[in-house]
């Protein structure tokens, strides 16, 4: 849905308005007294403004100002400067809790989300596509186009494999840690070397989607992908292989995402790149909430983490495959009246 609004009214405006719903949910949860309340902001306020005023919202408006062959660079940088806002904003909790407490200190986080509005109007220019006039096909029939469409419908599946891994990792790989016996401060020192690194491995695939195939960088990264999981589940969890680890996948973090939005822009065009984008998200967000789901059952059912990253492991295997038979060439779609 906000990847439509985006299209239909502009990713500046769409922007403003999630970041002013995003940063009053997290006040709203810092200062809530009752779980409907919190509820109310922490999940269904923070949830929509996130939709609105995260990185695919900023991809979709350099899909409008950009030329295509400057675009994968651009999604690139975009995702690095995600990754350096939780690089930033992860020590700066940890600081506020201990001044201020949780409840303050997620009101304090919320009301910086405002910074978005003024910083939004840079995109201005990127402008929203407007009513549909009889020259432009309806987008009704460019998502039914794209959810016939092989290459379009392969690349959805795939980023499903990205959430799945992502959210895994995020949300057990410390308790992993822990069960394995390493010291928690290796532990903590290995999740931010993640997120220094996804900056460096962003902006590589950004730049490598300018010089080969984007599938072919997907490919690598996912086989990538399930060979480090399966050193990481042989090779003995000492304190430097755990940091090596940490580095390893953050180099192939969020990579995925520059060649995955600039495949959809080769595809389609960029006037419904939100839309189209979005769909592909939602599947990153579907195995997002499998990769949790899964990792805790297994962990209950077996006692250990290995099940779920030898799912992994094979998941990643498939999303090579998956994304090898990908054409990356444009998809004609007939405007509206046209057959």
């Amino acid at each position: 849905m906000a990847g439509a609004l985006g299209d239909r009214f502009g990713p500046a405006a769409t922007m403003a308005v999630s970041a002013l719903v995003f940063a009053a949910g997290a006040v709203l949860a810092g200062l809530a007294d009752s779980p409907p309340l919190f509820l109310l902001g922490a999940g269904l306020m923070v949830g929509m403004g996130l939709a609105g005023a995260s990185f695919h919202m900023v991809n979709a408006a350099f899909g409008r100002i950009l030329p295509l062959a400057r675009l994968s660079l651009a999604m690139g940088l975009a995702t690095a400067a995600a990754s350096a806002g939780q690089f930033v904003y992860a020590p700066l909790t940890r600081e506020l809790i201990a001044a201020f407490g949780p409840e303050t200190s997620l009101a304090l986080l919320g009301l910086s989300l405002l910074v978005i509005v003024p910083l939004s109007a840079l995109f201005a220019g990127a402008g929203g596509a407007g009513a549909r006039g009889s020259e432009v096909p309806p987008l009704s029939r460019v998502l039914g186009t794209a959810l016939r469409h092989r290459s379009y419908v392969l690349l959805v599946s795939g980023f499903f494999v990205c959430g799945f891994h992502v959210a895994f990792i995020s949300t057990h790989w410390p308790a992993d840690l822990v069960d394995r016996g390493v010291d928690p401060a290796v532990a903590a020192w290995a999740l931010g070397l993640i997120g220094l690194f996804n900056i460096l491995g962003s902006l590589g695939s950004g730049w490598l989607g300018q010089h080969l195939p984007k599938r072919t960088i997907l490919c690598w990264i996912y086989a990538l992908r399930a060979l480090v999981f399966a050193l990481h589940l042989v090779l003995p969890p000492t304190p430097l292989l755990t940091l090596a680890f940490g580095a390893a996948i953050g180099l192939l973090w969020l990579a995925t995402v520059a060649p995955t939005s600039g495949l959809v822009a080769a595809m389609f065009g960029t006037r419904d790149l939100g839309t189209l984008f979005g769909i592909v998200f939602l599947g990153h967000q579907l195995g997002a909430f499998l990769g949790v789901w899964l990792g805790g059952a297994f962990y209950d059912r077996f006692g250990s983490y290995e099940p779920v990253w030898w799912t992994a492991i094979a998941l990643g295997l498939l999303a090579t495959a998956l994304h090898w038979p990908i054409r990356e060439r444009a998809v004609r779609i007939a405007p509206a009246g046209g057959r």
